[in-house]
């Protein structure tokens, strides 16, 4: 006897119908049969139910048949193939059997079947709906039909479609997909009813083409209507925005809201967050998100070891690496690429080849020019200026003037101007167009104090069209990010700055400190140059920072230029004399000067972040805080406000706790009487004072505020008892 397939079996030879079973018996079997479809899990379970099915002439039935092909077409253990069987043999497949199978063939990455499914329901005359054209439209995003895309789009309008929502949405999303952002905003414009998927849509059509500040002025909006509750997917497009603009205040709000709104993060999201800290400059606080990670994939451990390489902690990011090879995790290229320039910031010349050479023989990955340019660099930060000149001409790959450039910086470093000179005539036959390329050379002659030759190459430049960018340092004080260039004397509180300066050089005379005029390359005496020195840009931001932040709190500077080493002793000595972390990050750049254009936003996202501090509970307010203490100088005078009406006793050991990480808090007066705090609560209004003073003593701040209370104290302090219970349980155990 021959077994033959079930769907080899020719169904007309069965009955349509048991003679022997009534219509009240048929529908029976058929609410079985699709109970037992719903319990299938494998293919196995299914071919059987498939098998009663046909056994009591159901297959005819086009809501049976339609089940048996969407439990066997999006089933994670289903198969298109058996799928296609099935639907080759309906006679007439219904406008839902025909959205199963597309919806099928997206899920199984079939994207061209989907299409094809799609134009077979056209020729059969079966009218699409609504669910018929978000997987279709998804289908021509990932198979690049952006031609289909819109023939489908004109389908959408025949049909009287173009207002449903998820239509809509997907539209959004794919047109997103193929960097049409025009025709994203013009259909998201058109919305009458706009969802958290909408938002979700546009501001990831933004982000696909690296419009971050357009990205955040749209999440501005969404907060500002309706008062909606971002999803993951928008807040990770947000957390990039922050990434590459350098908002490190609003990444921090971001995380916030991320903590309130989702249970648990994935990996993407906590990687996402570790990478916006720590290339905002925060390491600590990305280093900590990736310790308390429960689990690591590949991208986590390269997001670590980029930012440990970016700030110089290199033997740390070479422990991370061999940690994830411990893990059992597959190094690929681009995580060599932070391990070699690891190894390049921290001078580890030897464990950097070690590196290369186990990425070739050990791990079988072909080298790249980056990590032929970050060997260079490494070399060259080293001062085996001959070795990288050697392995350049070595490389299997022609070197491009990335690789070229580190070699020529290299030798301005280490001043061998002889060399530079070979360097930088290779880079010029690439037909580079960087400007910079002139100007180091141009420098190096004037060290060398060639001014003929300065003067050669800077007619060079003019010829050619080329104009020198000057340098300038951005700095964020009070969510506004300022710029400043070397001698800057446009600024309104120039004359403020500059006594800034005057006393800041007093008092690192005390420290022995004494300006490099070196780096000065002008044919002019000496008096001259260390008045140009002490009037360079980072000074100048240093000082404005130094004068509207109050002591302690951080200060962040991204330039368009590598500091000088003047610069860099100047700044060390600064932030040990006024006791401040002062980072200076060149990756901020670009991300700066785009943030310019979007600081005008954050007042309202910071009021969304703080509205919320009013309606949650102490604890879960000290919970955003407590990872993370610099985030109370966000906002602090709310913070204030959220305890204005605890009693006393705990508003004493909350403050002590609070100013022992924020030595500059001065509370002057909480309003926390036992008397007031009735007469507040009945009220429920509340007033206090918050005195900060400027680490300078230049100015003194009062700042007086009201705030209505949402919730009475009592709810705050329950809350509040578990977290303190650690910090000072002898105080708490006395209320």
């Amino acid at each position: 006897m021959i077994r033959t397939p079930v769907l080899n079996k020719t169904h007309l030879l069965l009955s349509t119908k048991d003679p022997k079973l009534t219509e009240f018996d048929l529908r029976l079997k058929e609410q079985e049969c699709l109970s037992l479809l719903k319990r299938c899990k494998s293919m196995e379970e299914l071919k059987q139910v498939h098998v009663q099915i046909l056994k009591f002439g159901l297959f005819w039935d086009s809501f049976c048949a339609g089940n048996l092909v969407a439990s066997c077409a999006l089933s994670d253990w289903g198969s298109m193939d058996y799928a296609c069987s099935i639907f080759r043999q309906l006679e007439e497949p219904s406008t839902f059997v025909f959205n199963t199978m597309i919806r099928g063939y997206v899920k199984d990455v079939s994207f061209e079947e989907a299409l094809l499914v799609y134009y077979e329901m056209i020729e059969r005359g079966i009218e699409a709906d609504n669910f018929t054209y978000p997987a279709l439209l998804k289908a021509c995003a990932r198979s690049l039909a952006l031609e289909e895309g819109m023939q489908i789009h004109g389908h959408v309008f025949k049909l009287g479609l173009e207002d449903d929502v998820f239509v809509q949405n997907s539209l959004i999303s794919m047109y997103g997909k193929f960097g049409e952002v025009k025709h994203s905003c013009a259909v998201f414009e058109q919305m009458d009813q706009k969802t958290v998927a909408s938002w979700s849509a546009i501001i990831g059509a933004h982000a696909s083409l690296g419009l971050w500040c357009e990205c955040l002025m749209l999440f501005g909006d969404m907060s500002s209507e309706e008062n909606w509750r971002a999803e993951e997917s928008t807040l990770v497009s947000v957390l990039s925005a922050c990434t590459h603009l350098g908002a490190l205040d609003l990444g921090r709000c971001t995380h916030g809201s991320l903590l309130r709104n989702i249970s648990g993060l994935n990996v993407i999201v906590q990687t996402s967050l570790i990478d916006m800290y720590v290339k905002c400059g925060c390491l600590e606080k990305g280093w900590r998100l990736f310790q308390n990670m429960a689990k690591k994939n590949q991208l986590s451990y390269t997001v670590m070891i980029s930012g440990l390489a970016m700030h110089g902690h290199g033997r740390e990011a070479l422990r991370v690496f061999s940690e994830m090879l411990e893990e059992g995790l597959v190094p690929d290229d681009v995580v060599y690429v932070g391990v070699l320039s690891a190894c390049s910031h921290a001078g580890l010349v030897n464990e950097g080849l070690q590196c290369f050479n186990t990425m070739k023989f050990e791990h079988g990955i072909k080298p790249t020019v980056r990590h032929y340019g970050c060997l260079v660099d490494l070399m060259g930060r080293a001062g085996l200026l001959n070795e990288a000149f050697k392995l350049i001409n070595s490389m299997p790959i022609e070197p491009n003037d990335v690789v070229w450039r580190s070699l020529l910086s290299a030798c301005k470093v280490h001043s061998n101007l002889e060399l530079g000179e070979i360097v930088a005539k290779n880079i010029f036959q690439l037909n580079s167009r960087n400007p910079s390329d002139y100007l180091v050379l141009s420098n190096m002659y004037a060290r060398a104090q060639r001014w003929e030759d300065v003067a050669r190459i800077r007619t060079e430049m003019v010829r050619k069209g080329f104009k020198q960018t000057p340098g300038f340092s951005l700095v964020e004080v009070k969510r506004k990010v300022y710029k400043f260039v070397s001698q800057d004397t446009s600024h309104p509180q120039c004359d403020d700055i500059y006594e800034m300066i005057h006393q800041m050089e007093w008092q690192l005379k005390f420290e022995g400190y004494s300006p490099d005029t070196s780096h000065v390359l002008l044919d002019v005496d000496e008096e001259e140059k260390r008045q140009r020195l002490k009037a360079h840009s980072q000074k100048l931001a240093i000082a404005f920072a130094l004068i509207h932040t109050s002591r302690g709190s951080p200060i962040r500077i991204a330039r368009n230029l590598r500091m000088c080493n003047d610069c860099h002793t100047y700044t060390k000595y600064i932030s040990i004399i006024y006791e401040r972390d002062i980072t200076e990050n060149a990756y901020l750049l670009e991300r700066g000067k785009k943030y310019m254009q979007c600081t005008r936003l954050f007042g309202g996202h910071f009021r969304m972040i703080n509205e919320k501090l009013y309606t949650c509970s102490g604890k879960e307010a000290l919970d955003y805080f407590k990872d993370d203490p610099t985030l109370f100088d966000v906002y602090p005078t709310r913070y204030q406000e959220q305890m204005s009406h605890w009693p006393e006793q705990l508003v004493n050991i909350i403050t002590k706790w609070l100013t022992g990480h924020n030595p500059s808090l001065n509370v002057a007066d909480f309003g926390c009487g036992d008397a007031r705090l009735a007469e507040n609560v009945q009220n429920k209004v509340f007033s206090f004072d918050l005195v900060t003073n400027d680490p300078s003593g230049l100015t003194t701040q009062t700042i007086s505020r009201k705030h209505r209370v949402l919730k009475p104290w009592a709810t705050q302090i329950k809350g509040l008892l578990s977290y303190f219970k650690k910090k000072c349980s002898q105080e708490l155990q006395q209320l």
